[in-house]
């Protein structure tokens, strides 16, 4: 059977529509302080812990340092990515300056991302190594970051092609990020990055 255009936005829509569903219905349950995502279908709701939260204002004061304050930078908005029902809520998410809602959906395109942090939960920290880096690059995002605050060490990933990433490299807490290879011109310096 060949899959034809059509088709795979029709199932791009199915997922979409799940996902809505997915969210509204867990939104009304969850109490307050929790994070949940959606990968591969699995509903993952984890609490958010002091040390998540320094590592990501960390890395968005960076950013801003870059880019200034205006710049388009979330923390825990969902985007959806391909794959099936994956809807993620990255802790960090730098968008492109030109990037705009979906005027049907009213979230964010994943093509306009240029930029991912996820800091890991102990609970689910197999999901940003494994399925949730898979969807990152086959949405072909240029730079995403694991920041580990168990290990004490960072994990860089770019150069996205044919579903992963091609370049990978390990930094310490305590080192400098060096993303100035990358679109972002930058350094991250992860000396106050706390450890869990």
């Amino acid at each position: 059977m060949t899959v034809v255009e059509t088709d795979r936005i029709d199932m791009a829509d199915e997922n979409a529509q799940h996902l809505d569903e997915l969210f509204e219905l867990v939104e009304r349950m969850i109490p307050e302080g929790f994070k949940v995502e959606v990968v591969e279908g699995a509903v993952n709701m984890v609490p958010q812990r002091d040390t998540h939260w320094e590592i990501a204002r960390r890395i968005i004061h960076a950013l801003e340092d870059k880019f200034g304050r205006d710049i388009k930078v979330k923390t825990d908005v969902r985007i959806d990515l391909p794959g099936y029902e994956n809807g993620f809520c990255p802790d960090v998410m730098k968008l492109q300056d030109d990037a705009e809602r979906n005027a049907e959906r009213g979230g964010w395109r994943h093509e306009d991302v240029e930029f991912v942090a996820e800091v890991i939960s102990r609970g689910t920290g197999m999901n940003d190594y494994g399925p949730k880096k898979t969807a990152y690059a086959e949405a072909e995002i240029p730079v995403y970051l694991i920041a580990d605050p168990y290990l004490g060490r960072c994990h860089l990933f770019t150069d996205p092609k044919d579903g992963e990433y091609r370049t990978e490299s390990r930094v310490d807490f305590g080192e400098t990020i060096d993303l100035t290879h990358t679109l972002l011109d930058l350094t991250i310096d992860t000396s106050r990055f706390p450890r869990d």
